[in-house]
């Protein structure tokens, strides 16, 4: 038997080998993380909910109670805050995170010594801050449905739909933080956050459906430049009655989301292991 032969399944066999210990690694370090969000789950709920459910309390309930807004709009209003918490969430918890594992102290370069490849750590940073958005997102509901009240109205004939429309908006608020965690510093992150969450809010169709704002042309045509502008118009179509409002199409809205998310991800990964690899 020749030497390249006997080699072949020795060859195939060390294959298997590293890949069993990546993945071990990685469902580990999976675990770890998911361990730590469990122990720190009361302040990461109060970080992550506090801001949408006031706004949830003041737009919805306080403002129509008053007269100063219609009941309708509170129907509105709930995809955009949802759309708003999936995307944001892992945005933050991810740009944050990066930030403090690639500083001074290099905390990253304890993962980075896990056998398994470099972009695979930034994938499962990109999963868990997913995974935060996602759970944010569907607290949102029971929370709304408390505040609300009589006024809490979500179809459900389209579930399919809504959960897989917040996957793609929690996954590509993390690729945006991958990207941003990775090219601003920690000190820096507090006042890129109010540079770039502020405008995100108020131009991603979050308190208004995007049709409303043909009156405003230029200001409409620029909301098409936010990612935020599909994943609520999206969530809108999914969670409004179809007669109560008219939505961007959502051919548009899963092919502008899924064009961000293609673009956002290797772009982040490249970054990240730029960062990393010293």
């Amino acid at each position: 038997m020749s030497t390249s032969t006997r080699s072949a399944p020795h060859s195939g066999s060390h294959s298997r080998d590293h890949l069993a210990a990546a993945l071990e690694a990685f469902v580990a370090i999976i675990g770890r993380d998911l361990l730590v969000t469990r122990r720190e789950a009361f302040s990461f709920l109060v970080q992550t909910l506090v801001q949408p459910l006031f706004f949830l309390f003041v737009f919805g309930k306080v403002l129509p109670g008053i007269g100063v807004a219609t009941a309708e709009f509170s129907v509105l209003l709930l995809p955009g805050i949802v759309a708003f918490t999936a995307f944001v969430t892992p945005l933050q918890s991810i740009a944050t995170d990066l930030g403090r594992d690639l500083g001074f102290t290099r905390e990253i370069d304890d993962r980075l010594l896990a056998p398994l490849p470099t972009y695979l750590v930034a994938v499962e940073k990109m999963l868990l801050a997913a995974l935060r958005g996602l759970v944010a997102a569907a607290l949102a509901f029971p929370c709304a449905a408390l505040i609300l009240g009589s006024g809490y109205d979500v179809r459900t004939d389209v579930v399919g739909p809504l959960i897989g429309l917040l996957v793609l908006t929690a996954m590509l608020g993390a690729s945006l933080g991958l990207l941003l965690g990775t090219l601003v510093p920690l000190t820096r992150l507090p006042l890129l956050f109010s540079l770039v969450v502020t405008p995100l809010l108020f131009t991603g169709c979050t308190y208004y459906p995007w049709a409303a704002l043909s009156g405003v042309r230029w200001f409409q045509v620029l909301t098409l430049f936010n990612p935020l502008t599909y994943a609520a118009e999206g969530l809108r179509w999914a969670m409004m009655p179809p007669s109560r409002v008219s939505t961007l199409a959502t051919g548009w809205v899963l092919a502008a989301l899924t064009a961000a998310l293609v673009a956002a991800i290797p772009w982040g990964l490249r970054q990240f292991q730029r960062r990393v690899i010293r």
